[in-house]
């Protein structure tokens, strides 16, 4: 039996995986985790065929999670769940160590083929994003200015982007807003920009919100 955790903040959404992946014959959801704590007392507590983390989670979020894992257990399989568009986060999760990223508006049987093929030692990832990929590599010596930012860097611009406040942002990443001025003073010097409108000119320019 293939024994996978979920990692997830949302019932509603554990329990839809739980069901999805409880019809295939040799798959069973063994164990589940609400936040990253959760995650590493079950990784330390049995041997797991693969693990399903979603990417936004209060406190430490699924790519620091990812990277802990791969820290502890560099073999073990790990498919990136989350609501943002491949765009925003699946190069970041491929190049920490994810095994696939998988959106969550993706069909029942997608997940299920993600699951089969990381678990033979493949890589995950749907047509769209095969293709920026592609792109991706071919202009890696051109990178755009924001995959310089590390990741807690990224997200604080994306929400600033999104025309959070810097007050909603801490208490929605579980961080001080002295920590969070910090992250927006660090994206604001690294692309050389002088406010939130210049952020979120640039966040739209470039596509990076949904």
């Amino acid at each position: 039996m293939i024994k996978i955790l979920v990692v997830d903040d949302h019932p509603v959404v554990r329990k839809g995986l739980r069901q999805v992946i409880s019809e295939e014959s040799d798959m069973a959801v063994y164990g589940e985790a609400q936040n990253s704590q959760e995650a590493f007392e079950r990784i330390h507590e049995q041997d797991w065929d693969v693990v399903v983390l979603d990417i936004t989670m209060p406190g430490r979020g699924g790519l620091d999670v990812l990277k802990e894992i791969k820290h502890e257990r560099p073999k073990l399989p790990v498919l990136m769940l989350s609501v943002h568009p491949e765009d925003q986060y699946a190069v970041r999760t491929l190049k920490a160590g994810a095994s696939g990223y998988l959106t969550k508006e993706s069909a029942p049987e997608e997940l299920v083929r993600a699951i089969r093929k990381i678990l033979q030692g493949g890589k995950y990832v749907g047509s769209t994003l095969a293709e920026k990929l592609a792109l991706h590599l071919e202009s890696e010596t051109e990178k755009p200015v924001h995959e310089t930012l590390s990741d807690r860097e990224y997200e604080v611009m994306l929400m600033i982007g999104s025309g959070k406040t810097i007050s909603a942002i801490a208490e929605e990443m579980s961080l001080s807003v002295k920590t969070v001025s910090t992250y927006r003073a660090r994206v604001l010097g690294k692309m050389q920009m002088k406010g939130n409108a210049d952020l979120s000119y640039y966040v739209l320019k470039n596509k990076l919100l949904d």
